[in-house]
């Protein structure tokens, strides 16, 4: 396949890795957003000095704006390693606790979309979030019974066109909540120049 028809076909084969070639791998290397971004960097300097996970994090606004960079930035720059996933995907309370159990100490997990999660899951994730600790009921009738279940220390991002639609116990969870803008003209223009030097 021509390298016109990889740039034009986001399915066509070598486009991930083009498109990762593309993502900036730094704070210093992404451009726009600098409000987010220096307030970032502060949260992630003191979690990364305690040793800690960093505070849950909501990143908002329009599509387009670099809500997933953002994302695998912070996880770079924490060190940790990072999953990604989304609202829709996750249909069940199991699917969630399957991703949250696998995770390792200070990881970040993503959820795009995370307005579209199912309220059975939105309410699993309020101990995970809160205590690193999964409840999970177990059989059914008067026979059934609560397991806890600890979890490593985590750093969910959740990333929304749509904040309004989070249910509000959801979004008070999040202790780093960031609006995304519109990017200026000019950076914009930084954008595309970086891309063409890739």
């Amino acid at each position: 396949m021509s390298r016109e028809g990889e740039l034009s076909d986001p399915n066509a084969q070598g486009g991930d890795a083009l498109d990762r070639a593309l993502r900036p791998q730094t704070f210093d290397d992404y451009v726009g957003q600098r409000k987010a971004k220096s307030n970032l960097k502060v949260y992630v300097e003191a979690a990364r000095g305690r040793s800690e996970a960093l505070d849950h994090v909501l990143l908002f606004g329009p599509p387009g704006l670099g809500k997933t960079t953002l994302a695998q930035i912070l996880a770079r720059e924490m060190g940790v390693g990072f999953r990604a996933t989304s609202g829709p995907v996750i249909a069940k309370a199991g699917d969630l606790a399957a991703i949250l159990t696998n995770l390792e100490p200070n990881d970040v997990l993503f959820i795009d979309e995370i307005h579209r999660l199912p309220a059975i899951v939105e309410e699993i994730l309020y101990p995970a979030m809160e205590d690193y600790a999964l409840d999970i009921v177990i059989g059914e009738g008067p026979s059934a019974r609560s397991v806890r279940l600890d979890l490593s220390p985590f750093t969910l991002v959740g990333a929304t066109t749509r904040a309004g639609l989070l249910a509000t116990p959801l979004r008070d969870r999040f202790g780093i909540p960031l609006r995304l803008e519109f990017y200026e003209p000019e950076e914009l223009a930084r954008i595309v120049m970086a891309a063409a030097r890739k």
